[in-house]
């Protein structure tokens, strides 16, 4: 299934292009940081002068990011070179709009992904989902023009800290430890098939797989997860007490869990949808910074509902992350949809490589 072919391309750091948010204080810092430890080339860093606020309009995402990135690449022609877009914290998260497959809210990641397009021809359709053409090509090295996208992540936490452990255990990550997949009990859509799609398609010795109404905690050695997050009823608490290997990915069914990356105060925990005194930053979820807080190297998130059916495949995402492929083509292969919700966490050069 998975070929020698698709770690051929994209691995380099002069794919990467880093943009900083020169407003940002911690947007400067992680981005000097992870060009010294990735050795990025110092005409790959892009710096922008937007809003610190995570959520920005339409028409601040156009003047504040869109256009001094676009003119990075142009006027350095790296349109070609580049692969990867990594944001930063400090860089807005989120673009106001309606909600829904037809409105105009998006994440800002998910926008930057059809930059590459954007400047070759017509600009896309604002209110809509964009099909991802990636999506599913486990067998096929990520390069353009045959894919016309750029794959975006962000390196973003509470804090500086938090970013820099995920670049530090990017660095250390190894092929090895075991793949936690947690099925939610009796629930009857697509999402639990997928969840056995992907335990079935990792070596049975490295899956630690639970299909009952026990949430599976205290795991040790892990190094991959997926389950349903806060939208399994059976699980109360905020934390899972994972131990986490370097190099660790994660996902989750779960509809704001990228909503912020605001820390929440230590004693708040899961609430519910009943109650808005549970609720932290509009949504009483589990929340994708503390996954890396607690020592993943890579998340996926959601900054407002994506539905199901757009939120990442776990069937692709762990079994091409276990075959070598990076953190950024392993998630963005997995997402159905650009021009949405999701976003990705990491630097997009860590791989396992192989088995």
């Amino acid at each position: 299934m998975f070929g020698i072919a698709n770690l051929l391309f994209g691995q380099k750091a002069e794919n990467v292009l880093v943009v900083v948010n020169q407003a940002s204080p911690i947007s400067r810092s992680i981005g000097e940081y992870y060009v010294l430890k990735r050795h990025i080339p110092l005409t790959n860093v892009c710096r922008i002068g937007a809003k610190t606020s995570e959520e920005i309009t339409r028409a601040e995402f156009l003047k504040q990011i869109v256009a001094p990135i676009s003119s990075c690449l142009r006027s350095r022609r790296l349109q070609e070179t580049i692969l990867y877009i990594v944001t930063t914290s400090g860089v807005p998260l989120k673009i106001q709009g309606a909600i829904g497959p037809t409105g105009d809210a998006a994440s800002v990641d998910s926008e930057l992904t059809l930059l590459y397009s954007d400047l070759r021809g017509k600009p896309h359709e604002v209110a809509a989902i964009v099909p991802n053409p990636f999506f599913g090509k486990a067998n096929i090295p990520f390069r353009h023009p045959d894919f016309p996208i750029y794959l975006v992540t962000r390196l973003t936490g509470y804090d500086f800290a938090d970013v820099k452990g995920i670049v530090d255990r990017a660095l250390l990550a190894q092929n090895h430890g075991k793949f936690v997949i947690d099925l939610k009990s009796g629930d009857p859509t697509p999402g639990n098939d997928w969840l056995l799609q992907a335990a079935a398609a990792l070596p049975k010795d490295r899956v630690v797989l639970d299909e009952t109404s026990k949430v599976l905690t205290n795991e040790s050695d892990v190094i991959g997860y997926a389950g349903w997050g806060s939208n399994d009823h059976d699980r109360k608490e905020r934390h899972l007490g994972f131990h986490w290997l370097p190099g660790a990915i994660m996902t989750e069914y779960v509809s704001t869990n990228g909503r912020t990356f605001a820390r929440p105060p230590d004693n708040w925990t899961l609430g519910n949808w009943n109650d808005q005194k549970t609720w932290f930053a509009g949504a009483p979820q589990t929340l994708t910074a503390d996954y890396i807080h607690d020592g993943v190297t890579g998340a996926s998130g959601h900054v407002a509902e994506p539905y199901l059916h757009y939120t990442p495949r776990p069937q692709l995402l762990l079994p091409a992350y276990y075959h070598g492929r990076n953190l950024a083509e392993s998630y963005y292969l997995a997402i159905p949809a650009l021009s949405w919700m999701n976003i990705v966490v990491g630097d997009p050069l860590c791989s396992l490589g192989k088995p």
